[in-house]
Formats: C-alpha cells, sequence, structure tokens
C-alpha cells in the first residue's frame, strides 16, 4: 500500500472520534509501530486534527475553528479556496498576502492540535497535490445540494456515486459517498478525481445508502 493510501485509510479508522492504540493502528495498516508513529507526526504536520500520543492512543477530533470564530464547513471551503486561488496568482505582492495570511491563520488554530500545520490553505506532503481538487468542489457541493449523482473519471477508471458528504482534513477535501461501483460507501480523495460530470437523474433514499446509514455503521 502506497504511503498516501495508507495515510488516508488511517483517516478513515480515526474518524470515528473514538481513541485507537497504535498496535491497533499497525495491525490494521500492516506496519510497524514505529511507522505508525511517523504516520501520525506526518498527518498532525498536514493539519489533520490530531490528537493523542505514544503509549496512550490515538484519534481524530471534528473541530474546525478559528477563535474567536466558528468556521462551517462552507465557510473553510471558501477560505481554503481563496486562499489557493490568490496564492497561485500572478501577482506577486497579492500571493505574498495570501501567504503571510496562511501564517496569521496558522498561529491562532486551535492549540488541541498535535502540530500546528504550515502554510494554512497550502498542500503539504502526503498531500501534496490536494488543491488540484479545488475545482471539483462547487459542483461536487451542488450534485449534494440538488440529490444528483456524479460520474467521476479516476486514474482506475470511472465511478458513478451518490455524493452525501464533503470532509476536510487539514490541506485534504474528501467525499463521501455511495458507490455504485463498489456497492458500498467510501470515501474518495477530491485531489485524485480526473473529471467529473453531474448527471441528470436524482436519487432518493434508499435503504443502506444513506449518510444516515453510514453514521449508524
Amino acid at each position: 500500500m502506497r504511503r498516501a493510501d495508507r495515510l488516508m485509510s488511517l483517516i478513515q479508522i480515526l474518524r470515528d472520534g473514538t481513541l485507537h492504540k497504535a498496535s491497533d493502528l499497525a495491525r490494521a495498516t500492516d506496519v510497524s509501530l514505529r511507522t505508525i508513529y511517523r504516520d501520525m507526526d506526518t498527518l498532525a504536520a498536514s493539519g489533520v486534527p490530531i490528537e493523542g500520543e505514544r503509549g496512550v492512543g490515538y484519534r481524530v477530533t471534528a473541530a474546525i475553528t478559528l477563535p474567536p470564530l466558528n468556521l462551517t464547513m462552507t465557510e473553510v471551503e471558501a477560505l481554503h479556496i481563496g486562499l489557493q486561488a490568490v496564492g497561485q496568482n500572478g501577482d506577486a505582492e497579492l500571493s505574498a498576502a495570501a501567504r503571510t495570511l496562511s501564517a496569521k491563520l496558522d498561529a491562532v488554530m486551535p492549540e488541541d492540535r498535535a502540530r500546528a500545520p504550515t502554510g494554512y490553505g497550502f498542500a503539504v506532503y502526503p498531500f501534496a497535490d490536494a488543491a488540484r481538487g479545488f475545482q471539483h468542489l462547487p459542483m461536487i457541493r451542488q450534485a449534494i445540494r440538488t440529490r444528483q449523482k456524479l460520474r467521476l473519471g479516476f486514474p482506475d477508471g470511472d465511478r458513478t456515486v451518490r455524493p452525501l458528504q464533503l470532509d476536510y482534513w487539514g490541506r485534504l477535501w474528501t467525499c463521501l459517498v455511495w458507490c455504485e461501483k463498489a456497492r458500498g460507501f467510501k470515501e474518495l480523495r477530491i485531489d485524485q478525481i480526473e473529471t467529473l460530470s453531474i448527471l441528470p437523474s436524482l436519487f432518493v433514499d434508499e435503504a443502506g445508502k444513506t449518510l444516515a446509514d453510514f453514521h449508524k455503521r
């Protein structure tokens, strides 16, 4: 398993909010305890809200806040996209301003994060290409609101999915979907989407395919 894929698997395990021992994570991903410790450090450095320590356990916290502000997921999305867009602008002064603003935002991120991320809104390893997926966020949000299926193109082929929820993992956006190909729930990385189209047909709730069903698991 590639390291980026393993880190994504660890996020999916930890996202339930409960404490997971490093030894259990090592068995689940078939790596050594030392590798898990390195992976936790890497995720924390990438901005994923990891809480815990060696010998105790780890979990992912859900809060995304900027004291004294409480940001919604939509507001975080707008801020993230905006910083990226301005940071890649050809205007050197605006680009520099975006990066200094990024540093200031880092300085007031919640203290419960294991480590302050570097460059809010600017992807860092191991998800260094995360910005590639920003172009897809508006269409995915639209499909979630209007309950329309999506056809997503990935390097390994196309998938037809029911988009259910967007999640932000500190530099990395994912979309929780019910996938027709896998016949189950999938957490798909937005940056890995090569093509995206909204299908005309709407979908209705079906037992075992809803966001509520996913949370019941």
